[in-house]
């Protein structure tokens, strides 16, 4: 009677275990196949290339590589004597199409105060239009001037963004051209993640679900929600001939892997720890909100 009831004991433990093994292994399926997780995601950052908008010998580096810079801050400096000189210059031309406009301003001034008899209406009207011309050269002058005066201040190549300094190639004694970008600076404030899901997995999600991104070999957590899905990635076997017509491949696989959709996680908040790179990998997991 003993030895029975130990064997239905047992037989009832294995049945259990089993059947929580199963029910177990069902509920991770379903996880993994119906839950909007990746491990494919990407930190990401708008960088910003910095090229100065005017050429010349750099005379000036003022930061270093990885260094954080603000908004405003000098990364750069071009000589600026060539363009101080081109301002001198423009400004003297400025000087001298203002005298020109005085001068045919007062002659176009006193003709018309002549009585018709000692000049002829012919003149005043060449009068006035020389006056027009000459205040016409005089802002082409300002114009001029105003530009130089630009290219001098552009000389000082400063930060457009709060940031990290990267891939610093430029030094004193190089010679910049204009819009040739000479270092980049991420933003700071730029931050997103890319998860890049199964595309039966898209589905399962909506804009403004909220999002956990695990840092990979870190236990930091970010949290943030859906921004945005990609409308389109790359068909890799249907590329175009040089007809324009389609090729297609004509192999097929008996096992199909699901393409990856891009879905941009905006992050909510950054806390202290393991500082965000561009570039980093991590695990992105969806939570979707029920209706």
């Amino acid at each position: 009677m003993k030895t029975n009831r130990a064997k239905i004991s047992r037989l009832a433990i294995t049945m259990t275990l089993v059947i929580a093994a199963l029910s177990l292994g069902r509920m991770l399926w379903i996880r993994y196949m119906d839950s909007p997780w990746t491990r494919d995601g990407r930190v990401r950052a708008d960088v910003v290339e910095i090229a100065p908008d005017v050429a010349g010998l750099v005379v000036q580096v003022a930061v270093r590589d990885n260094q954080h810079v603000s908004k405003g801050e000098l990364l750069f400096a071009i000589d600026p004597e060539h363009y101080r000189n081109a301002l001198e210059a423009a400004q003297a031309l400025v000087e001298e199409r203002k005298a020109e406009l005085d001068m045919k301003l007062d002659e176009a001034g006193r003709r018309a105060r002549v009585d018709d008899s000692v000049v002829s209406r012919e003149d005043r009207q060449d009068a006035r239009l020389a006056a027009a011309g000459a205040r016409a050269r005089y802002l082409e002058a300002q114009a001029v001037r105003d530009q130089a005066k630009l290219n001098l201040d552009r000389t000082q190549v400063r930060s457009p963004v709060d940031g990290w300094v990267s891939n610093l190639l430029v030094r004193p004694g190089d010679y910049a051209h204009a819009g040739t970008a000479e270092l980049a600076v991420i933003d700071q404030h730029s931050f997103w993640v890319y998860g890049y899901f199964e595309e039966n997995k898209v589905a399962l999600m909506k804009i403004g679900d909220p999002a956990r991104i695990r840092l990979l070999g870190s236990g930091q957590v970010i949290s943030g929600h859906v921004e945005s899905v990609a409308h389109g990635i790359s068909d890799r076997d249907n590329p175009t001939d040089p007809h324009l017509l389609a090729n297609v491949n004509p192999s097929f696989n008996w096992v199909r892997l699901a393409q990856r959709v891009p879905v941009r996680i905006r992050l909510d908040a950054v806390q202290g720890g393991q500082p965000l790179v561009a570039g980093m990998t991590c695990t992105v997991v969806v939570q979707p909100r029920r209706n």
